[in-house]
């Protein structure tokens, strides 16, 4: 990988974050409150509030938005504790949806429907759709849904450009080996904590795990536990907007955070246990594509739903002990 390679990486680097955040700023701008009325009143039962954080995350592609939506909405008294509980667990698993879009980048094949999904072929169409609405029309709703396909294409060509740049790097050794440091599962969860952190969104950070992919040397061993890691590195963005909020606001936003370390000390547990018992080496050698990475992303997220589901009455008197103190 020579200096053009690494000018090409942190392009398509900048590119894809850019884009993540042009798309997801022209999403909750087109909605203008629609969303946050949308989750004050579509909250009367708990399934409603867990599918309503699953569709909302899926629509405008960040859990840490719809999170920081909720802390909003509690401090405002327009949701209560309970309901938030709930639409929290749906956005963990509505963020998923990213990963298997970015996905797309992964495609191989020659026959004329493969070609069709791959981004190479739909992105510049609607980046030419895009410019249109933006530059040509008046109507401003029109131009954000303009801005939301510019930034789709944007993301989707700085992936594909991160990709590109990374792919010599299967031949470099040095590389190889900082991902197997990643191997132990607490390096990979806590790198996988701090590169989330800093960008503040699971669903780009994922998406780099999914560029890396490509150069072959990322691994099951590896992957999972940076995974684990990028759940809890999201949690920073509603911790942050919690600040300067009431306490019940700031109860919402810890919600986020019990959730994904809770879940993630128990998966982790259970993933150590099974590769030292079946697994052994063989996680750490068998590669992992962008396909099992969105994979992963999504069983780890409906697992830790499904383990926190029968504890959610208990998550709900321990937020009320802290709100009452």
């Amino acid at each position: 990988m020579d200096i053009f390679d690494t000018l090409s990486l942190l392009g398509g680097l900048s590119l894809f974050l850019f884009g993540m955040q042009l798309m997801g700023g022209a999403l909750e701008k087109k909605a203008e409150g629609e969303l946050s009325n949308i989750l004050s009143k579509m909250t009367s039962s708990p399934a409603k509030g867990f599918f309503l954080g699953i569709i909302v995350t899926a629509v405008i592609q960040s859990s840490s938005a719809t999170t920081v939506m909720v802390v909003g909405l509690v401090n405002s008294g327009l949701l209560t504790l309970r309901q938030s509980i709930r639409i929290i667990m749906g956005a963990n698993i509505g963020t998923t949806v990213t990963s298997w879009i970015l996905g797309l980048t992964g495609l191989t094949g020659d026959t004329w429907y493969i070609q069709l999904f791959k981004p190479s072929s739909f992105v510049p169409v609607l980046a030419v759709i895009g410019i249109v609405l933006f530059l040509f029309i008046k109507n401003p709703k029109h131009k954000d849904t303009g801005l939301i396909l510019l930034g789709f294409a944007t993301l989707m060509t700085g992936m594909d450009a991160m990709s590109d740049s990374v792919s010599g790097l299967k031949d470099v050794p040095a590389f190889t080996n900082i991902l197997t440091v990643f191997s132990n599962p607490v390096l990979g969860v806590l790198a996988g904590t701090l590169l989330t952190a800093i960008i503040q969104s699971s669903s780009a950070s994922v998406g780099i795990l999914q560029a890396l992919s490509a150069t072959g040397a990322v691994t099951f061993g590896s992957a999972i536990p940076i995974i684990m890691g990028q759940n809890i590195g999201t949690c920073v963005t509603a911790l942050i907007s919690s600040v300067g909020t009431s306490k019940t606001a700031k109860i919402a936003a810890r919600i986020h955070l019990y959730f994904n370390v809770g879940g993630t000390v128990a998966l982790l547990s259970v993933f150590y246990l099974l590769k030292i018992l079946f697994f052994k080496d063989s996680l750490d050698t068998m590669e992992i594509d962008s396909w099992g990475i969105a994979f992963v992303h999504t069983v780890f997220n409906v697992l830790c739903t499904v383990i926190w589901l029968p504890f959610v009455h208990l998550l709900e008197k321990l937020t009320h002990s802290e709100a009452s103190r």
